[in-house]
């Protein structure tokens, strides 16, 4: 294992309000493991995350991004040796990474980040900003249109070709509780004018793409960490075997598996942008041409980011507190092969599409498989986190009677009472 400098402790930051993003786990556990001390700023004390015995405290975060500069400052000075000891700040959702990009001066020299700005993370986190630095660099990326209005994006969807893929431009932006997808498929022009119309509410601009067709086998990611002399050495690539939802969701288990096509495009962008910090691009094979086109690029941790733990257990977060304590970030010793699977999003998957087998890419050698909750070592958030996540799927069944019903309502339809159920 590499030397870390154990005094200096970890600050991990999420303001997204999600109690089952497994990627918070993953880097407590990272980070703790190797002796540095891990606090974390979540949605609540009572969140599977806080029951890790990696985490010395947990603290719910601040009402808007906003504030979140004046309050880590309070946490450093409340969790801090003393008043000159730093502290290395991990954000693990775009708004947070955005949010510390945008304070950075204020910030420093208490907390240690990365060089960049808020500029430079726009424009690759916010979806229409990403397709206009692909053109501009000239890598494969889907067809993307910008409307205008509703009739232009109806006439824009046609152009593309039915279905196409929905997004706004900066999904941080959504409001809680609106029923807003950040990504969504979109099969006829009335839904394109529907949602045009929630612009306003969404916050952010409407963007559609054309459909990759979707497959096995075509869908990648990389991630990796850039350190301040601008080396990507933690940098590799993995192939989505199972994703939530199934064929445009989160990677529900994965693979470390070598891809030069896919790892030659996000050094290209990386180097081209001057980006430094931890990042996380999906892409997917066009068939049709054999390019990879780039989907999304986030600025933080991939929850999936264990999936490249090399040998040494050397890991992209591992990395950034490396090198932003002035240690060197040694040459990986990769583990292909590896495993990824996020149990509760895999489990949805193997219901949805129960026969889906893959080969082995280990050179012969056995690998282990990370999951995303269980751990011998730290089994508490596993068992919080089923409680849960068995909650979670009850109320979403118990919610779905009355959504039918509203839904039917809206559009003018009565049900028979009379008729036999």
């Amino acid at each position: 294992m590499p030397s870390f400098d154990t005094r200096v402790p970890a600050v991990l930051v999420r303001l997204d309000r999600n109690p089952f993003h497994h990627g918070t786990l993953g880097a407590v556990r990272s980070l703790g493991r190797a002796g540095i001390p891990v606090h974390a700023v979540v949605e609540s004390r009572t969140s599977p995350v806080a029951r890790s015995r990696h985490l010395k405290t947990v603290r719910p975060g601040p009402a808007s991004p906003a504030e979140l500069a004046d309050f880590l400052l309070r946490v450093g000075d409340e969790v801090a040796e003393g008043p000159s000891t730093p502290l290395v700040a991990v954000p693990l959702d775009d708004v947070t990474a955005l949010a510390l990009a945008r304070r950075r001066a204020a910030l420093a020299p208490r907390f240690l980040l990365p060089e960049q700005t808020e500029a430079q993370l726009l424009r690759v986190a916010d979806k229409a900003a990403l397709a206009e630095t692909c053109a501009a660099l000239g890598l494969p990326h889907p067809r993307t249109a910008l409307p205008a209005d509703a009739d232009e994006a109806a006439a824009m969807a046609r152009g593309l070709g039915l279905p196409v893929v929905a997004k706004w431009s900066r999904p941080w932006l959504l409001p809680p509780g609106a029923g807003l997808r950040s990504t969504s498929i979109v099969r006829s022009l009335a839904e394109v004018r529907e949602l045009y119309a929630r612009s306003p509410e969404a916050g952010s601009r409407l963007l559609l793409q054309e459909l990759l067709p979707p497959g096995r086998d075509l869908d990648w990611f990389f991630q990796g960490y850039v350190d301040s002399a601008g080396r990507c050495p933690t940098g590799a690539t993995g192939r989505k075997e199972r994703a939530w939802p199934t064929g445009a969701g989160l990677t529900a288990a994965g693979r470390w598996t070598v891809n030069p096509a896919v790892d030659r495009t996000a050094r290209t962008l990386l180097d081209a942008l001057g980006y430094r910090g931890v990042c996380d691009l999906d892409f997917r094979l066009d068939r049709r041409t054999g390019a990879y086109h780039l989907l999304d690029f986030n600025p933080r941790p991939g929850a999936q980011f264990r999936l490249f733990t090399d040998q040494d257990g050397l890991d992209a977060v591992r990395a950034l507190h490396l090198d932003l304590t002035g240690r060197p970030v040694p040459s990986p010793s990769p583990a292909y092969g590896r495993r990824f699977v996020a149990e509760n999003y895999a489990l949805l998957s193997l219901l949805a599409v129960p026969r889906r087998r893959y080969a082995a890419e280990t050179g012969g050698v056995r690998r282990r498989t990370e999951w995303a909750w269980c751990a011998a070592d730290d089994p508490l958030p596993a068992l919080a986190m089923g409680r849960a996540w068995l909650v979670h799927l009850l109320r979403r069944a118990l919610a779905a009677p009355r959504r039918r019903w509203a839904s039917r309502t809206a559009s003018g339809a009565t049900p028979d009472r009379t008729a036999p159920r």
